[in-house]
């Protein structure tokens, strides 16, 4: 008995020692989910079908439109507003003219993530990855991981009434 002790030991030892020294044998957490090993889809097409993605990491870029409370507490979807907040993209599927939230799409982010996007506006294009965890009310609810502005919308400069810009 003792012998097994030391043996459990000693494995226990070197599973530790490994996770630790070793780059890439510990497992990946849900915040580390490489965008290459996401399937990327186009925002209508995730709402169209959202039980096609059920489960799945994905890779989404979009225009971002503004943050929301849209789908927090919402039990068969939980996400805890404290904890949590929301934000939409826009529709793409109209002229650029019109600026409609695709609000058919609940992404949820925490909100902590959120606190270190100071430059974000509405009008930037942005990717994001998230897996998609409930199909509630046939609308597709994804828990956002990672979140990157891929170009900002151009920020016009206030001129002042002696012509000088801010």
């Amino acid at each position: 008995m003792n012998a097994k002790k030391k043996l459990f030991t000693l494995l226990l030892s070197a599973v530790v020692g490994l996770n630790l020294f070793v780059p890439g044998i510990a497992k990946t957490t849900e915040a580390e989910i490489p965008a290459a090993a996401c399937s990327q889809v186009a925002p209508l097409q995730l709402v169209q079908q959202p039980q096609a993605y059920m489960h799945q990491d994905i890779k989404i870029i979009g225009t971002f439109d503004k943050f929301s409370t849209l789908g927090l507490d919402y039990k068969p979807a939980f996400r805890d507003s404290k904890k949590y907040i929301s934000f939409l993209l826009r529709r793409s599927d109209l002229p650029t003219d019109y600026v409609i939230p695709l609000s058919e799409l609940k992404l949820l982010i925490e909100r902590e993530k959120v606190e270190k996007m100071k430059d974000l506006e509405s009008g930037d294009k942005v990717e994001l990855t998230g897996n998609v965890f409930s199909t509630a009310l046939n609308d597709p609810w994804v828990d956002v991981k990672t979140f990157k502005i891929l170009s900002s919308k151009k920020k016009s400069k206030k001129v002042t009434k002696k012509g000088n810009k801010i």
